[in-house]
């Protein structure tokens, strides 16, 4: 067994190496024809072809590896691919599984169908999703936007639905590559060779495939351990995604919110520097043809016009009624206000107000209103006096702000699911392999377990030391604990069955004694209480042979029965010497006392029964019977008691036949044995009268049997 261990223990080795090997292939398949078919501009992917076919050679967890890492390799030159890794790890997943139920086979080319489908529509339609969620679509950029664009031209007037349709098609025709290239490959490949692709990390003898699906449904009283594993891995993950995500997103708003405000101020700073506060009035009042109105004019247009996220920049006079322009950057869509012209006091200002009436510093100030998302800064504008004239205020919009934090929670969120999915693939892998399939193949090499032979306790040891579970852990302490405590069970159950065989001799042998002590005091009878008990057990074995009362015909019965039959005239101990050693024909008087034996051989036995307990007193009840019924008739003319038919106890009907048949052809004091064929013929014509008639006939069925042991000399010298 040593050798065989060390045999397996090798070629897992060896297959573990067949499968770095198989990572490292699929994951520069990947890459290698993905950078290709972009050299080549190509209308194509082609970046699943080795997760899909590492998959369904190596099982989950290496074609989820090499998807993951797939992206991020090709994430090195175009970090957007980063973020697509999620649907390459599904593609990898579902791979594995239709591999698993052998959908890769051109027997059924129906499947292959279903493959392409399912890969076009995670390529290609969960895609478009991923992809409007991260920027949305805009036609001009991706291998299907040209198409989605036809669509669109043609009459598609929804453009989601244009860019999903278009990347629907373009992805069944990636993936019809990838499916049949995979499909040929397994269809070549050798069988011995795709064994040693698959990844397993057994940490005990492998078992067969049968046997892992059974134990794999096994039913639970709740829940499943690998259902709590997943629950509890599942669960812990999403929690700390969550968390992270959210962190991560108020994080970024923050960022982002900062960010406007800097550059808010910023620009409120350089366009309040253009602004020569001794002449705000004569702004007012000329305007353009004030002195350096239209150098600071263009300088605030300039500034309004510097990026996208600057809405307006303006300066104002805030007066008790209102604001007064005094300058108003153009915007694409406004016109500025003119010098002079009154705006009123937007609502979202009213808690600021008395600051800016009072000439006063206010903080940065959020709101939304007519304007949407607005960030706006206030920088007040002081004269040489030190009085404010008037405030340049700077309004940013926080709109894309919403934009950019959605497309920042669908890259955070399409990472961490394709890290989930390894994580989860891989925790449920080791978690297979070192923990369920140990405690599974130890519960299903205890559970059948046998100890009623030798042959078959030896089976149940060999089973369990078959598992060599080497888990390193708690799990190999409690296999090496369940393997000694079972040797040590068998051990005790063989000393127990030796020293029960000896006991149940001896109880046999001091049975055998007393009842040839009892039947010593007949002279004649010799070795009667043997063969009678040989003949119930023929006639018990030729019965059950024959279909015959099978229900009360147990093994233990028929022991019972065997054991019991010596002590059958037990009661013989209580009838005199002279009645029972008399030569001649009984008296009616002494034939009424030699029939009381029955009576007294049954109290004999129930004073032994009192003695011990109910349960343990075994074979005894069946002793009570034979010897106290076993002079009854089965039509009621016997005795004691009368009984007939059915109402006799089916042991005492057995002993019946037995004991007149050796009866008959036993020599007595008072008479000289019958020959063979007269007892027999006996037996017969007392069937249905004297002897139960199916019982009877079973003796005289077995008639070799019964010749042989009436010709053997059973007597103790």
């Amino acid at each position: 067994m040593n050798q065989e261990i060390s045999s397996t223990r090798e070629q897992q080795k060896q297959s573990r190496k067949y499968v770095v090997l198989l990572c490292i292939a699929g994951l520069a398949i990947n890459v290698l024809l993905a950078q290709l078919a972009k050299e080549l501009k190509l209308p194509l992917y082609l970046d699943n072809i080795g997760s899909a076919l590492a998959a369904a050679l190596g099982g989950y967890l290496p074609g989820i590896i090499v998807g993951f890492f797939t992206n991020l390799v090709n994430g090195i030159g175009d970090y957007t691919t980063a973020y697509y890794g999620c649907l390459t790890v599904l593609i990898a997943i579902a791979s594995a599984w239709f591999a698993e139920k052998d959908y890769y086979s051109f027997r059924k080319p129906w499947r292959l169908l279903v493959i392409i489908a399912v890969f076009a529509f995670i390529g290609g339609g969960l895609g478009s999703v991923l992809t409007w969620a991260l920027c949305g679509f805009e036609f001009g950029t991706g291998l299907s936007s040209p198409l989605a664009q036809r669509f669109f031209d043609s009459g598609v007037q929804n453009q989601f639905l244009a860019q999903f349709s278009a990347d629907i098609l373009v992805d069944l025709v990636d993936k019809s590559i990838t499916v049949g290239i995979v499909a040929v490959v397994l269809h070549i490949m050798p069988d011995p060779l795709k064994k040693a692709f698959y990844m397993a990390g057994w940490q005990q003898r492998p078992i067969s495939r049968e046997k892992l699906m059974a134990a794999s449904h096994k039913k639970s009283r709740s829940m499943s351990l690998r259902s709590k594993i997943v629950v509890l891995v599942t669960a812990g993950m999403v929690i700390t995604g969550t968390i992270v995500t959210i962190i991560s997103f108020v994080h970024f708003r923050t960022s982002a919110v900062a960010e406007q405000m800097e550059l808010a101020q910023g620009v409120a700073n350089v366009a309040s520097d253009a602004i020569d506060a001794d002449r705000v009035e004569d702004y007012i009042r000329l305007g353009e043809a004030a002195e350096g109105y239209a150098r600071v004019n263009k300088r605030f247009n300039d500034l309004a016009n510097s990026t996208d996220s600057i809405q307006y920049v303006y300066a104002y006079k805030i007066l008790e009624d209102g604001c007064q322009v005094v300058f108003d950057a153009d915007t694409p869509d406004t016109p500025g206000g003119k010098p002079g012209d009154m705006v009123d006091f937007d609502t979202d200002f009213k808690d600021v107000l008395p600051d800016l009436q009072e000439g006063k510093e206010v903080d940065p100030i959020i709101a939304t209103g007519q304007f949407g998302w607005l960030l706006t800064v206030y920088k007040p504008i002081y004269d040489s006096q030190g009085v404010c004239q008037c405030y340049v205020g700077v309004d940013v919009s926080m709109n894309h702000i919403l934009q950019n934090g959605y497309e920042f929670l669908a890259r955070v969120v399409s990472l961490f699911f394709s890290f989930f999915l390894l994580l989860l693939t891989a925790t449920i892998w080791f978690a297979e392999y070192n923990i369920i399939l140990p405690i599974n193949a130890l519960d299903s090499a205890t559970e059948n377990s046998v100890y009623t032979n030798e042959s078959e306790r030896t089976e149940t040891v060999s089973r369990i030391h078959h598992l060599d579970i080497r888990t390193g852990d708690e799990i190999e302490s409690l296999y090496h604990s369940v393997t000694r405590t079972t040797e040590d069970m068998v051990n005790t159950i063989e000393n127990v069955e030796r020293q029960s065989e000896i006991i149940n001799k001896l109880q046999n042998g001091l049975i055998l004694v007393l009842a040839d002590m009892v039947e010593s005091r007949d002279k004649c009878t010799g070795d009667h209480v043997r063969k009678t008990a040989a003949y119930t057990d023929i006639i018990m074995r030729e019965l059950r042979k024959e279909g015959v009362y099978t229900e009360q015909l147990t093994d233990a019965f028929m022991n019972d029965v065997v054991n019991s039959a010596p002590l059958h005239d037990i009661g013989k101990i209580q009838v005199s010497d002279t009645i029972l050693n008399k030569p001649g024909r009984l008296t009616d008087d002494e034939f009424e006392i030699m029939k009381t034996h029955t009576t007294a051989g049954a109290e004999v036995i129930k004073h032994a029964i009192n003695t011990v307990s109910e349960e343990n007193s075994g074979y005894l009840k069946e002793a009570m019977n034979l010897a106290h019924y076993h002079h009854e008739k089965w039509n009621g003319t016997g005795y004691p008691c009368g009984l007939k038919g059915e109402e006799i106890p089916l042991s005492a009907r057995i002993m019946a036949v037995a004991d007149v048949f050796d009866a008959l052809v036993s020599k007595r004091s008072y008479k000289e044995g019958f020959p063979f064929e007269k007892a027999m013929s006996i037996i017969q014509e007392g069937s249905g009268s004297h002897f139960d008639p199916k019982i009877a006939q079973a003796f005289i069925n077995a008639s070799d049997e019964v010749r042989r042991v009436m010709n053997t000399n059973m007597s103790i010298e």
